[in-house]
């Protein structure tokens, strides 16, 4: 790859969710024309660009990677005012990359939601969160109310909620479910047939 883009981007994106859903992942990469070696050295541009000192901030790095972004909206959260960014992602048509940024540039939050318009998934109990199927706000909605827990590094999120059948944590990475388990998070993949689209 001569320059990082969208699919640069979406390969660093595959690869945290390979920790999860390493087969997913493994075909959505093929679908991008990438190989291995791309996706590592795509992970490690990415990693420099975060970590690099003459970096101009989050925000600026998203503008430059992904380039305008398809809407931006004023968004009022609590007492705290931020601009909502949202960037189309090839791989999962119905998806937009959120970016949630204060007025001072800063980035607050970074993750996948539903496209505006885009229907989402109809989740009723635990058998109907497949991996790659819904976003932290459509779970969030659906088992209403949960429990955001710790996540197990910075792009991770995870909820605990009462499901019918039991209760359950579902794991995030990048907003996108990657998994359901007990509330210990050790026990079986409760959503681990095939995924819908996202």
């Amino acid at each position: 790859m001569t320059f990082f883009g969208a699919t640069a981007f979406q390969l660093v994106l595959l690869r945290r969710m390979a920790d999860f859903q390493p087969d997913l992942a493994d075909e959505a990469r093929r679908r991008l024309g990438a190989s291995l070696a791309d996706q590592r050295e795509a992970n490690k541009r990415w990693q420099a660009m975060v970590r690099s000192p003459r970096s101009r901030g989050a925000l600026a790095r998203y503008r430059s990677v992904l380039g305008p972004p398809e809407s931006a909206e004023r968004r009022t959260i609590g007492d705290l005012e931020c601009e909502a960014l949202l960037w189309p992602v090839p791989l999962w048509p119905d998806l937009r990359f959120e970016v949630l940024a204060a007025p001072d540039g800063a980035v607050w939050n970074e993750w996948l939601v539903r496209a505006p318009g885009a229907h989402g998934p109809v989740l009723e109990s635990a058998a109907d969160l497949l991996p790659w199927s819904a976003t932290v706000d459509e779970v969030a909605r659906a088992f209403a109310p949960v429990r955001p827990m710790e996540g197990t590094a910075p792009t991770r999120w995870r909820l605990a909620f009462d499901a019918p059948g039991g209760p359950c944590v579902a794991e995030f990475t990048y907003g996108l479910l990657q998994r359901v388990s007990d509330p210990a998070g050790q026990g079986p993949s409760l959503g681990s047939g095939t995924a819908s689209p996202a």
